[in-house]
């Protein structure tokens, strides 16, 4: 005798079912995989570009508004971006430019950021330092939309490298899109005799993902 059984639903607790269980071939959509919570893209310093003239790369000294890249010792120093001494120069301002794609298996509308390393070198400023970020999505017609970064200018005023984290507007973020980025760092010092030096160690996009 065969017996059907309707309207029953099956529940299979969390990690019965194994890799070993599911074909090869399985069409699986992404949505039911489970999400990875704020995976990390770290951005290499060799992305990095003059912010205002993407075909030139950095400088090795900072200079006008152009943040610099000290590359130190290979095997024994990490490269650093700076600001170089700005001590007693007032308010100085400068930039860099980078570009990074959103991955592809970003779980949309979900988590996006990008996080900046950032300290204070030698001496801090006598009155304060920042780090910023502006982010655009390029639209593949030579447009971008409106800055997608939610977070104000973060302090920076210490010696002690801490994560600046810059939330992006995720609701305008879509897998595969591409964000061009312009990092700033703000220094104000009237009076320090010693060097005053702002540094990123790195930059790094993390966000959610599935699959």
């Amino acid at each position: 005798m065969t017996t059907t059984i309707t309207n029953t639903t099956l529940v299979v607790p969390d990690g019965f079912i194994t890799n070993d269980s599911i074909s090869s071939t399985a069409a699986i959509d992404v949505a039911k995989l489970a999400q990875q919570t704020v995976q990390e893209f770290p951005v290499g310093f060799s992305s990095f570009r003059v912010w205002d003239a993407i075909t030139s790369l950095p400088p090795s000294s900072s200079s006008a508004d152009d943040l610099g890249i000290v590359t130190g010792t290979p095997g024994t120093d990490g490269p650093t971006i700076t600001t170089g001494d700005v001590k007693a120069a007032g308010v100085t301002t400068r930039k860099i430019g980078f570009e990074i794609p959103v991955p592809h298996n970003y779980d949309d509308g979900q988590t996006i950021e990008i996080r900046v390393r950032a300290a204070m070198e030698t001496t801090v400023a006598d009155v304060a330092a920042y780090v910023d970020l502006s982010a655009y999505i390029v639209n593949g017609s030579g447009l971008v939309g409106s800055d997608l970064v939610t977070t104000a200018q973060i302090a920076m005023n210490s010696l002690t490298p801490a994560d600046c984290d810059f939330v992006l507007s995720a609701g305008s973020i879509d897998p595969g899109d591409h964000i061009m980025c312009v990092l700033s760092l703000s220094v104000e010092d009237s009076a320090t005799a010693t060097a005053v030096i702002a540094a990123v160690y790195s930059v790094v996009l993390r966000c959610d993902t599935r699959g």
